[in-house]
């Protein structure tokens, strides 16, 4: 959640950096009226409880001289149920406010590019060279339904479109890819954890999922329980409503899991093969660092996330993503996208976002300074990779002329 004393530090500001980031006119609208209605009540009842402790003090001593207080208890009387009303008003102020709030984004960074989306996003980097070939590249959907690894049409039989059922071969890669990334991760010292892939819905709204995005997740029925997107959710909230010793930070873990999304927004997109799918596997990174170094922790898990791409010999890129392309939580991202050669461009295979304090508002996520002062902690988080995507990616830069796929030297002792 954005810290909304920022309305008032410079409000020019807070507003420009949300309409970067797409927010409506009338939802700011909306935001500040309810913040300044909340501040007027919250100031009206301090009035009133200062009126209040004043007077008594006043009408104990009155009491004891013998004075009449007969108006003076009237008075004071009358203010007690007008601090009563009014405590109730700005609990419901409170909830509109807060309830407001929940649904605004991240700010963004001040390094983020303003843009619109995506085609707006600006290059940082190529690694490595993109393959090239003597024959035609087929596309990873070909390759697999040829080689028995993908079984779309038994994934669609036992659940519905954009499932897939990976088989023999295609199963063992899939497998030797986590194992791998799994190790890869831990060597540039991210602790290995498995975390539940059911959550509850405080859980989802910690890390920002609940209330904006509830479309897109698949719910329990009859139960505030929910499958998770990404195991960022249940990772970064391991430390949900604690406060973190300084010396235990930056906490930086690395976790795999199954990932379960309706793609609600997705209909047209990706319908052949396994690029968008409603289950698919993901290896992710998550970081809990203090205010001040989280921008060398970024930068760590971006070159954690490159440095193994370029190991499975995969050319990719660099992208700092511009404001209108972030997504709800992040207040910076750098996507890696890796090329395919048989789309002939390069596509998303990682994101690497440092939220800042908005998630660890919302998860009341803090540690201790160096003078014991209760500080949000920065969460950041990023895929090291996406299963799915890597195995994509390995079977098209990888393919031999017969349709056989070459399988990268790091990932023999895996297979």
């Amino acid at each position: 959640m954005i810290d909304l004393r920022k309305i008032e530090e410079n409000y020019e500001v807070f507003n420009q950096k949300l309409k970067a980031k797409k927010v409506d006119d009338g939802v700011l609208k909306s935001l500040l009226d309810s913040y300044n209605d909340t501040k007027a009540l919250k100031i009206e009842l301090e009035n009133a409880q200062s009126f209040q402790n004043k007077f008594s003090k006043e009408m104990g001593l009155k009491a004891k001289s013998g004075e009449d207080i007969s108006e003076l208890k009237k008075s004071l009387d009358e203010n007690k149920k007008k601090i009563a009303e009014l405590n109730e008003k700005v609990s419901v102020s409170e909830a509109k406010l807060n309830e407001i709030a929940a649904c605004i984004p991240n700010l963004i960074a001040d390094c983020v590019p303003i843009g619109n989306d995506e085609e707006e996003n600006v290059e940082i980097k190529k690694v490595l060279t993109p393959p090239t070939f003597n024959f035609t590249p087929k596309d990873h959907h070909d390759l697999g339904v040829a080689l028995g690894w993908l079984d779309f049409e038994r994934g669609v039989k036992v659940a519905k479109s954009r499932f897939v059922a990976l088989r023999g071969e295609g199963a063992r890669l899939e497998r030797a890819l986590y194992n791998y990334m799994i190790d890869f991760n831990r060597s540039r010292g991210f602790e290995f954890v498995n975390t539940p892939y059911i959550v509850n819905a405080n859980t989802m709204f910690g890390t920002g999922q609940l209330p904006k995005f509830k479309d897109d997740l698949f719910k329990i029925d009859g139960e505030e329980l929910y499958l998770i997107p990404t195991s960022e959710v249940s990772v970064t909230n391991l430390y949900n409503d604690e406060i973190i010793p300084l010396n235990e930070l930056p906490i930086k873990m690395t976790c795999y899991s199954p990932c379960f999304r309706k793609e609600a927004g997705s209909a047209g997109r990706d319908t052949k093969g396994i690029i968008r799918q409603h289950q698919f596997g993901k290896v992710e990174l998550v970081s809990i660092s203090t205010q001040e170094d989280s921008d060398k922790v970024f930068e760590d898990m971006l070159s954690c996330a490159s440095d193994l791409l370029t190991s499975l010999g995969l050319a990719h890129r660099h992208l700092m993503l511009c404001s209108g392309d972030l997504g709800f939580s992040a207040g910076k991202t750098v996507d890696l996208e890796v090329w395919l050669p048989a789309q002939n461009k390069y596509r998303e295979i990682s994101s690497v976002s440092n939220c800042y304090d908005f998630q660890a508002r919302r998860a009341k996520i803090r540690y201790k300074d160096e003078n014991g002062k209760n500080k949000l902690a920065h969460t950041l988080n990023g895929s090291s990779l996406a299963v799915g995507r890597t195995l994509v990616a390995i079977m098209e830069n990888y393919q031999r002329e017969d349709g056989t796929i070459a399988i990268p030297e790091v990932l023999q002792k895996y297979m």
